[in-house]
């Protein structure tokens, strides 16, 4: 009998081929050919899940975004359901940082992509926003839970998420370029937590340690 194919599998081994070709050459080294050779299939068996580039770079994209999504649930259930707003987004943004193997690779793609779209090569940007708005959100609604109903005058939540979005996307790319250490780059997301909500001096999981003199 002829071996059933799981179809999911098989645009995942095309997908994670993707990847692995923009991390060794960048965007523009993606072809037909240079994914089917990555994955180990024919150029036929590419055009049958993809009929063009364009559909396999942005299923790349998604499958990108799903496997963060996924780090994201997992961090969120470890946290259980009274975790502070400050913890909250702690994971979240540290898990957006390059800070393990697979964390870098995913940076180097989405970089990759933003890249693409703002030169104009087959991705329009709006095609990539999906993932910092979806980060917006979750980021403000924290941000709104901290708020204290006593202030008169609170600040914007939704201008804050956006500026911790745009400081994150921007220190994960400088890491990328070696840009500091990981053990700074944590410490740069508590001091953003510490400008956005106060500092944060409880001895809890995830607060921060006294910060020690720069040599």
């Amino acid at each position: 009998m002829p071996r059933l194919v799981d179809h999911e599998v098989r645009r995942r081994q095309i997908t994670d081929a993707v990847r692995r070709v923009i991390v060794s050459g960048g965007l523009e080294a993606v072809t037909f050919q240079t994914v089917a050779a990555e994955a180990g299939i024919s150029v036929r068996l590419v055009q049958y899940y993809f009929g063009t580039k364009k559909d396999f770079l942005l299923a790349t994209h998604r499958s990108v975004m799903a496997d963060a999504g996924a780090r994201f649930m997992q961090r969120w259930t470890a946290l259980g359901p009274d975790a502070e707003p400050r913890e909250a987004i702690r994971a979240v943004l540290t898990e957006l940082l390059p800070l393990d193997d697979q964390r870098r690779e995913e940076t180097l793609v989405l970089g990759a992509f933003g890249w693409a779209a703002i030169v104009g090569r087959g991705i329009t940007a709006e095609e990539t926003f999906a993932a910092p708005r979806a980060l917006v959100t979750i980021v403000a609604d924290q941000l709104r839970r901290a708020q204290r109903p006593a202030i008169s005058d609170p600040n914007d939540p939704e201008l804050d998420a956006e500026l911790i979005a745009m400081a994150i996307a921007g220190l994960a790319q400088g890491m990328l370029q070696g840009y500091g250490t990981t053990a700074g780059a944590v410490e740069l997301v508590d001091h953003l937590l510490d400008r956005v909500l106060g500092t944060d001096t409880r001895s809890t999981p995830g607060a921060r340690e006294p910060r020690r003199p720069r040599a």
